[in-house]
């Protein structure tokens, strides 16, 4: 694990009441305007945050990509205990996703984005596994000193990462502030 990684040993930080709160799941991935045969990627899925409601709102494929094993294995436990048969579990990195090309129509990238090294080589991969047309969610940690979060010199600005996204073709077509301290950006692949 480098230490840009997020520790599993903090996994219950990724899903409380708090950031439910702040960031409603389903309320979100309506941004996405998920079709019933869509297929989707959560990268870094960790506890299944995003990864679980997304398969209730499609009857095709959510794959949920994350590093950490311990997290899948957490993850394939309440996909279990949930009766979800349309998740799959892949244990891989977003600088190197291991799915075949064209493959989704959406990918969720929630407080992930900040760990990928280089972040062009995961803004690459994003692009290479999307459907033309097909969009991104992505929800980051704003580049200012705060209480939680990761350490400020491992964020990613918002006006930086739109920029990035535009020159790896992806057009953010809505960028919002949440809260002072996170953004959020849903994107479309242009080509």
């Amino acid at each position: 694990m480098t230490e840009r990684r997020f520790n599993p040993e903090h996994m219950k930080k990724l899903d409380n009441p708090e950031r439910r709160k702040l960031l409603p799941p389903h309320k979100l991935l309506e941004l996405l305007e998920i079709q019933d045969n869509d297929i989707l990627i959560d990268l870094g899925a960790g506890t299944g945050y995003f990864t679980i409601p997304a398969a209730s709102l499609t009857r095709n494929k959510v794959y949920a990509l994350d590093v950490e094993p311990q997290m899948l294995q957490y993850l394939g436990k309440r996909v279990k205990e949930q009766k979800l048969d349309n998740v799959e579990l892949i244990e891989g990195a977003i600088e190197r996703i291991p799915l075949a090309g064209q493959i989704a129509d959406h990918v969720i990238a929630s407080f992930v984005l900040h760990e990928v090294e280089p972040l062009e080589k995961g803004l690459q991969e994003m692009g290479r596994v999307l459907k033309p047309g097909g969009k991104v969610l992505c929800i980051e940690w704003e580049k200012k000193q705060t209480v939680q979060g990761p350490p400020l010199h491992h964020r990613i600005q918002s006006n930086e990462l739109a920029k990035a996204f535009d020159e790896n073709g992806l057009l953010v077509e809505k960028l919002t502030y949440p809260s002072d301290q996170h953004y959020l950006m849903v994107a479309r692949k242009t080509t």
